[in-house]
């Protein structure tokens, strides 16, 4: 008998989703700053791996969490100016 393979759902932000998990992810976009210093890309990244918990391949459609996205790079923004405030 074949086993059934159980797709998980997509994570979801909500409004209980930790600002620690959207600054956690954030910071870990920087990580990818080596390979291309585009920050919704590298956003995107990060949530797509938090998500499906492996990095996106080529021609990747999995869903992702929009809101999610969008927290991570408002977030990404704020640190990135907080960072160019405290050097000037």
């Amino acid at each position: 008998m074949m086993a059934r393979m159980v797709l998980s759902p997509v994570w979801r932000m909500t409004d209980e989703t930790p600002m620690a998990l959207v600054n956690q992810l954030a910071e870990e976009s920087f990580s990818f700053d080596a390979t291309s210093r585009d920050p919704e890309r590298n956003c995107w990244l990060v949530v797509h791996r938090h998500a499906h918990g492996v990095l996106p391949s080529e021609y990747d459609i999995r869903e992702i969490d929009e809101a999610l996205l969008e927290a991570v790079l408002a977030c990404r923004k704020a640190i990135t100016a907080r960072s160019a405030s405290d050097l000037g």
